[in-house]
C-alpha cells in the first residue's frame, strides 16, 4: 500500500481563533477508514494565536506526542511538569490513568504552531512525562521513545539521501518545505503512508516527521 494524502485534503476545525487541521478521523470529523494507522490515531496541525490556547482537559490510555514548528508552546500537566516547548524538542505525555493538560501560546507576539500526534498506549500505569532534543544536522534522528509499537524518527535530509528503515508500515508527515520520497514530491502538511513496502529513500530540503509502525 501507498497512500499519499494532501494537505489541503484534511479535515478542519476553526474555533474561537484556534484551527487544527487533521490527518486522521477526530472530533466532528468521521471518516470510518480513517481512524487510524498501525498505532497512530491522530496527527494534528494547531495553529494557536497569541493570547489563546486550550484549558486544561483529560486524556486516558493514550501517548502524546509534540514537535513545535513555530513560536513557543506553554505546556502544564497534572504530573507537575511544565514550562516552554520550542522548535527541537519532541515532547511526550503518557495518559496512563488519566492525565490533565493545557496548552497555550506562550509567546506575546507570535503565533504558536505544532503538530501534536496519539497513538494507542501499552502504558497503564500513573502518567509519564518526557523529552528530547533532536540535533539540527543532517541525517535520521531519534525521537522521544513511546510506549506503543512504534518509533519517531525525524528527518533532516537538507540535500542528502536518506534511507527510511523498513517497518511493517511507515508514515511520513512533512513538517517544512520540501521532501521527495522515491521520486514523490511533498510538501509541508502533505503525507505518504506506506505498509509492507521496501525500505524508502528520502531527499530533499525540508524536513519530516518519521513513523516507523508495527
Amino acid at each position: 500500500m501507498r497512500d499519499l494524502r494532501r494537505a489541503a485534503d484534511r479535515f478542519v476545525t476553526r474555533r474561537d481563533g484556534l484551527e487544527t487541521w487533521h490527518s486522521f478521523s477526530y472530533g466532528d470529523h468521521y471518516d470510518e477508514k480513517n481512524v487510524g494507522f498501525g498505532a497512530l490515531v491522530a496527527i494534528n496541525e494547531e495553529r494557536i494565536p497569541v493570547a489563546h490556547g486550550y484549558p486544561p482537559h483529560r486524556h486516558e490510555d493514550v501517548e502524546i506526542v509534540t514537535w513545535v514548528l513555530e513560536g513557543t508552546l506553554g505546556h502544564e500537566d497534572s504530573t507537575g511538569q511544565g514550562g516552554h516547548v520550542r522548535p527541537g524538542s519532541t515532547q511526550r505525555l503518557s495518559a496512563g490513568s488519566g492525565v490533565e493538560h493545557s496548552e497555550n501560546n506562550a509567546h506575546d507576539e507570535e503565533p504558536l504552531v505544532f503538530v501534536q500526534m496519539m497513538l494507542r498506549s501499552t502504558h497503564h500505569g500513573d502518567p509519564e512525562y518526557a523529552m528530547d532534543v533532536v540535533p539540527e544536522r543532517p541525517g535520521l534522528h531519534l525521537g522521544v521513545s513511546v510506549h506503543a509499537p512504534a518509533q519517531l524518527l525525524v528527518a533532516r535530509p537538507m540535500d542528502t539521501l536518506l534511507t527510511i528503515p523498513e517497518a511493517e508500515r511507515v508514515l511520513i508527515h512533512v513538517t517544512h518545505g520540501d521532501v521527495v520520497v522515491d521520486g514523490e514530491n511533498l510538501s509541508e502538511g502533505d503525507e505518504l503512508r506506506l505498509a509492507h513496502q521496501p525500505s524508502a529513500r528520502l531527499g530533499g530540503s525540508g524536513e519530516a516527521l518519521v513513523w516507523l509502525l508495527t
